[in-house]
């Protein structure tokens, strides 16, 4: 993937957000889909995939380990699987791009095969640790050799047959949990994974759904996901639900910007993924869900969203697991409610795409808000639905979801707001700046 010139944009106040979206696929359930298929036997079908650059990293990489997977014309995607335990050395190392969930789930499934991996990315994904994978990784019998601080280039070396551990999660994490479970599909007996908070769970609906024997249980310290290893999946026809993260920057959007009303259809409301609509709720949008109902072991609704005045709340910190992606827009949503908004319990924030804290504060510092940095999250003092001063150059540093943040709060400043470079946004939804100009035509 060579690198995209950077694309900077301005903007300042808007009318009024008025029509219907329809969000990418989700991506977390785009990029198992792909893995899973790829380790069944016979051929899946998948609907809805988002095509943005972070999943065809995965699904490049996952080629490159043996699986076959092609587009149709018809926008379905086939995958011809290799089965657990087929998975092929790869003849040259697989370029993740920006995408930290398909390195960290594929470390795992790598570390249970008899292969050796090399993984690199972008200067922002190679700059993001990979130590809190390799931990319980090298305890299941694989091999790294890292960069300096567990950062990519990494090489992983599989053991196989790995070794099945019991691993307690230090810090909740989706994507930690997947790699542990996906190293134990190939490992024979039983690998289990405590988690003391919830954290996404499309890894085990969709294994379940493939036919892995995985059992998740609530014990004293959290909740205990085994998984029986040496699987045998079975293919599965899969249609993506809408992704809440990118859903949220339209909710947000929305409830902010006077005389706003949209419609946003097919989004998946999975309770581990719904905390920004709890949140923003809880600040008093107007979010209507539409037409509730289950697609694949997901529930899945439209949302009407209407411009509504916010007021600042205490965000509960046991949201965080459930919204870890939609922080940074949330922090927009808070510098126009009224009064202060104090959202902690965030850690993660600080090693994703760009140390999301950090950049977010900055940023809306320069456009006039008053933030208070903490190590877990930020306290902003709204303001009160006037606008924003807005008036300044913007970093995004490299990260899709700082860019698309910002570009709401672009939406309600007097002042042109000019984000250095909206390129990355093409990694998770290729076709948001086009969506916003139908919306606020």
């Amino acid at each position: 993937m060579s690198a995209t010139p950077p694309r900077p944009l301005s903007l300042s106040a808007r009318g009024p957000l008025r029509g219907t979206v329809t969000v990418p696929g989700d991506k977390s359930i785009s990029h198992r889909s792909l893995m899973f298929g790829a380790l069944a036997v016979g051929e899946s079908r998948i609907e809805g995939l988002l095509e943005g650059e972070d999943v065809l990293a995965t699904a490049a990489a996952m080629r490159a380990m043996g699986a076959t997977i092609e587009r149709g014309e018809d926008a379905v995607w086939r995958v011809h699987g290799v089965g657990v335990g087929g998975l092929m050395q790869p003849a040259q190392a697989l370029d993740m791009g920006n995408s930290g969930t398909s390195t960290r789930l594929l470390m795992g499934l790598v570390a249970s095969h008899p292969i050796t991996a090399t993984f690199i990315g972008d200067a922002s994904l190679s700059s993001r640790p990979m130590g809190r994978a390799i931990e319980p990784l090298s305890q299941m019998g694989a091999e790294f050799n890292a960069s300096p601080g567990g950062r990519l280039p990494l090489m992983v070396r599989g053991l196989c047959p790995a070794v099945p551990i019991e691993y307690r999660l230090p810090v909740a994490s989706a994507q930690v949990k997947s790699a542990v479970l996906l190293a134990g599909l190939n490992t024979p007996g039983v690998t289990r994974v405590i988690e003391p908070v919830p954290t996404r769970d499309h890894s085990e609906r969709m294994l379940k759904g493939f036919g892995a024997e995985l059992t998740v249980e609530e014990g004293p310290d959290g909740r205990i996901i085994s998984i029986r290893g040496e699987a045998e999946l079975k293919p599965q026809q899969i249609t993506v639900p809408g992704d809440p993260s990118s859903a949220g920057f339209w909710m947000v959007a929305a409830s902010i910007v006077p005389g706003s009303d949209i419609l946003i259809r097919n989004v998946c409301l999975n309770p581990t993924r719904a905390g920004l609509v709890t949140a923003l709720r809880m600040m008093g949008a107007d979010i209507e869900s539409v037409d509730l109902r289950e697609v694949g072991g997901e529930s899945v609704a439209d949302l009407r969203v209407r411009h509504a005045p916010l007021t600042g709340i205490e965000v509960p910190p046991e949201l965080a697991p459930s919204m870890i992606d939609e922080y940074p827009v949330l922090f927009v949503a808070a510098a126009c409610a009224e009064g202060r908004t104090v959202a902690r319990g965030a850690h993660e924030l600080r090693v994703k795409e760009s140390d999301r804290i950090a950049v977010m504060a900055e940023a809306l510092g320069a456009i006039g808000v008053a933030v208070e940095e903490h190590e877990d999250g930020m306290s902003i003092q709204g303001s009160g639905g006037e606008p924003l001063a807005g008036g300044a150059r913007i970093a995004s540093k490299l990260d899709h979801r700082i860019a698309m943040s910002m570009t709401v709060a672009g939406l309600v400043s007097r002042n042109e707001v000019t984000i250095d470079d909206v390129a990355p946004v093409a990694t998770s939804y290729p076709n948001f700046y086009p969506t916003l100009d139908a919306l606020t035509e």
